[in-house]
């Protein structure tokens, strides 16, 4: 098939970091981009006001639940993801943190490329396009933190968050609306952060700079497509030709139907696979076992990372002090060399995932921590048993709590695999093998427990570590790691999945060490690095 016959030079199947970057870059490349995302596309006039509307909240549409938070508990994790036009960037806490260069020695990525040379110059590319900024917000939580890192004498590392807010000036009103202050008039027009701490469940007053304000947005402008509410089913090259070289065709059914959905057929000489960590493995899985894209790397699904992140937290049940006002994620500390831990808020009334927080529980992983767990419990009511009722209610639970948000750089990790789970015969789905991640990390509970105690709080544990042995994560990475071969990685340095022409993975399956910061910042350098390889359409053509 001629260049010129393909309905899109490029199908990129998801929106999120990996997406956006790929739409704008090779827009402004010249090439006819189509963007297909499963999810909806939101504004100021359809999202939820509350993460108690759970239908407009959360991703299950096998449910009715058509929001943009996806909960996925599996055997050895909890994940938590976003489904939306801009990807995760619609509810997530939008810091964007450069990780240290340790990481690039770490994983199959290091040695494929000077790392720590070549990788500064995309994080700014990043950054500027992002609009990373200090925060200016900070809220009552952040105070607290900082006296909870005076009490446990490592005050000297707290920091205010980097994030991609727009504040304004000083000077003017917060929510004051300026022009376009990031792209010379090419962007949207922004209003200034009022602090409302709202970012997780999708900012409503034009502050956050999501994705639908920046990459994708210019993309748009240069003419890519976007289809919503559209799931990719099947990739398989065209005209015989097992490898791609001849282009592929993109097989798409509308997200929501339910009954005999319609495919649509696309033509496309190049894919690039951008649906997240969970949704490129989960596609690459089904693709390689239905026989369309067989010839992927058997290395598919290994080690998976979480950053070996834990979820713990702070209640002040009765405290008159909001402590749900600032950014999301407004500030930071380390407790040690390895262990870093931020303050996270939601907005006041959205208390929907209180249930996922208990009193706080030491103890060895397994069947015993429950005992513990709920000796303290009793223990608590008990002693404070105002407080200790107050604190496993959801109500005033995001005006009085500060969520913390625990992340390590010590490696640990799972395998994904494509599997029918004992509970569910008819169908396979992606399942999680290997070591189980730990669930409990001693310094970070030692942390919480002196600086509840010091600050007169209640100190909180996840209930899914708890009860299942089971972490939360936000932060799925790998999957499809880089590597210099198709024995130890499904792509190569470039971007480019081993065996396949013009089919690239570019999303955070491509990440090959925990970082032990947020990801989205290193996804977008990463994006950034990978289309820096691909030439503009004018050059492939008179090549």
């Amino acid at each position: 098939m001629a260049a010129g016959e393909f309905d899109y030079d490029y199908v990129i199947v998801g929106s999120g970091f990996g997406g956006s970057v790929s739409a704008y870059r090779l827009s402004q490349k010249g090439y006819r981009v189509l963007v297909v995302e499963q999810g909806r596309r939101w504004s100021a006039d359809n999202l939820p006001t509350t993460n108690w509307k759970a239908w407009d909240y959360l991703w299950r549409p096998f449910l009715g639940l058509k929001g943009f938070l996806s909960l996925r508990l599996f055997r050895h994790v909890m994940i938590l993801h976003g489904n939306a036009v801009g990807g995760g960037s619609i509810t997530y806490a939008q810091t964007l943190l450069v990780p240290p260069d340790s990481v690039w020695r770490d994983g199959n990525w290091a040695g494929l490329d000077d790392w720590e040379s070549v990788m500064p110059q995309h994080y700014d590319t990043a950054q500027r396009m992002l609009g990373v900024t200090e925060n200016r917000r900070p809220g009552p939580a952040d105070a607290k933190l900082q006296e909870m890192a005076r009490v446990s004498g490592v005050e000297d590392s707290f920091y205010y968050t980097q994030v991609g807010v727009f504040f304004g000036e000083d000077d003017d009103k917060p929510g004051t609306e300026y022009p376009d202050p990031y792209f010379d008039g090419e962007g949207p027009a922004r209003n200034s952060c009022i602090g409302c701490g709202g970012c997780m469940v999708g900012c409503r007053y034009n502050a956050k700079n999501t994705l639908d304000k920046n990459y994708l947005y210019l993309a748009e402008k240069l003419g890519a497509e976007v289809r919503a509410e559209t799931q990719v089913v099947d990739v398989r090259p065209i005209n015989g030709q097992d490898d791609g070289a001849d282009g592929y065709e993109v097989v798409t059914v509308p997200t929501f139907a339910r009954w005999s959905p319609q495919h649509t057929r696309i033509t496309a000489r190049s894919v690039v696979f951008s649906a997240s960590s969970l949704g490129t493995q989960e596609l690459l899985f089904r693709l390689k076992q239905g026989g369309s894209l067989p010839n992927i790397s058997d290395d598919l699904g290994n080690r998976v990372r979480t950053n070996s992140e834990s979820i713990l937290g702070v209640r002040y049940p009765g405290s008159s002090e909001d402590l749900s006002t600032g950014v999301a994620i407004g500030s930071g500390i380390y407790i040690d060399d390895h262990t870093h831990i931020e303050a996270v808020r939601y907005p006041k009334g959205s208390n929907l995932l209180s249930s996922l927080l208990t009193v706080l529980t030491n103890g060895r992983p397994g069947p015993t921590r429950v005992l513990v767990w709920l000796w303290a419990l009793l223990k608590l009511l008990i002693s404070r048993p105002l407080a200790g009722l107050r604190s496993v209610l959801p109500y005033h639970f995001s005006s009085e709590t500060v969520i913390f948000l625990v992340m390590q750089t010590l490696d640990g990790h799972i395998n994904m695999r494509w599997k029918r789970p004992w509970y569910w015969p008819f169908g396979k789905t992606l399942t999680t093998h290997g070591e189980r991640i730990p669930t409990y990390i001693p310094e970070a509970n030692a942390f919480t427990e002196k600086a509840a105690a010091a600050t007169g709080g209640v100190g909180m544990s996840s209930l899914s570590e708890i009860l299942f042995n089971v972490p939360m994560t936000a932060h799925c990475m790998g999957g499809c790691a880089m590597a210099e071969t198709p024995e130890h990685g499904v792509i190569d340095a470039q971007n480019r999945v081993f065996n396949y022409h013009n089919l690239y993975v570019v999303d955070g399956s491509m990440l090959s060490a925990n970082l032990g910061v947020n990801p989205s910042l290193t996804i977008t350098a990463l994006a950034e690095r990978a289309m820096s390889f691909i030439p503009p359409k004018q050059e492939v053509e008179e090549a």
